[in-house]
Order: C-alpha cells, then sequence, then structure tokens
C-alpha cells in the first residue's frame, strides 16, 4: 500500500514538535503571532512547511459547511 506521507514529510514535522519545545516556533504571518501553545498547531505548521517544499502530503481538508436538504 502506498504511503500517504514521505518520510522528508516527517522529518519536518518532528523538526516543528521540537521547536515547539525549545519554544522558537511562532504562528501567523511572518511569525508574528505569538509561540505555539499546543503539539497540534505544531504538527499543522509542520506539514504546512512541507507542502511548501513539494513534498508528498495530503492536501489540506477544507472545513466546508454541509447544508440540509428541505
Amino acid at each position: 500500500m502506498a504511503r500517504k506521507y514521505s518520510k522528508s514529510a516527517g522529518d519536518d514535522v518532528k523538526r516543528a514538535v521540537k521547536r515547539k519545545k525549545k519554544g522558537t516556533l511562532k504562528r501567523g504571518k511572518g511569525g508574528k503571532g505569538g509561540t505555539v501553545k499546543s503539539r497540534k498547531q505544531a504538527i499543522a505548521i509542520g506539514l504546512s512547511e512541507a507542502r511548501k517544499k513539494g513534498k508528498k502530503v495530503p492536501k489540506k481538508k477544507t472545513g466546508g459547511r454541509r447544508t440540509r436538504k428541505s
């Protein structure tokens, strides 16, 4: 079975989580939003960095609204 994430994408996430633990991982545009508080946020940042580098990562899921049929 094919892998969803490349190994190097996983390394990017590991690096982001390490930066979070160290306290140097910033959030927001240009890192001006303050430091990252949660582990989930660190993982999301690592995945988006991997996407920007063009590594094999699934597309970002969009939280589209579901409409009810009447």
